[in-house]
């Protein structure tokens, strides 16, 4: 037991860093709005709480390929990403779900790389799903190619900082950007 919980640390620490929830002073925004109840804000406020009807989660209109999106102001190395489905209702309609990470706005984050599909998540319940140290600015969870409501009511994204040095694609640049 004591092992197996090492492990976990370890896993979620790395060998030198503490991964925080970084969704936390992010700025949520989405493709539609069902209702003023449900803003994308709603899902990266830090309240777990299940139930729609207590303004704690999001929902979108129905649409095809709704989506719904955070910024996190700065790339991060993207550890894992905890949904929290809601508790009410609707348990299906996250179902198929893409959560992705990357640095592009390019059709709104969507095509950004996946880190993680959603097969279910029971009403009320949260799943982890692991992003092996991704590294975006972006997260974004989107139903591609169908139309329906997309709803949930907490995202929880553990990061990291990624150094300017380690976040460019090409070093020889990034030199010359800070002359």
């Amino acid at each position: 037991m004591i092992w197996l919980m090492f492990g976990l640390l370890w896993t979620l620490a790395g060998s030198d860093e503490i991964y925080k929830n970084v969704a936390l002073r992010g700025r949520g925004t989405q493709s539609t709005n069902f209702e003023s109840l449900s803003s994308a804000t709603n899902a990266i406020d830090g309240n777990l709480d299940p139930d729609y009807s207590h303004g704690s989660c999001f929902s979108s209109k129905s649409q095809l390929s709704p989506w719904w999106r955070v910024d996190l102001l700065e790339t991060y190395k993207i550890s894992h990403i905890m949904v929290t489905n809601r508790g009410d209702c609707c348990a299906d309609y996250i179902n198929g779900a893409e959560i992705l990470v990357g640095d592009s706005l390019a059709n709104n984050g969507n095509n950004n790389p996946r880190c993680a599909q959603v097969t279910t998540i029971p009403l009320g319940g949260t799943q982890t799903y692991n992003c092996f140290d991704m590294k975006g600015q972006y997260v974004n969870i989107i139903l591609p190619g169908k139309t329906g409501y997309l709803t949930f009511c907490e995202v929880q994204i553990y990061g990291a900082p990624v150094a300017k040095e380690e976040s460019c694609a090409c070093p020889q640049k990034c030199s010359n950007d800070n002359q």
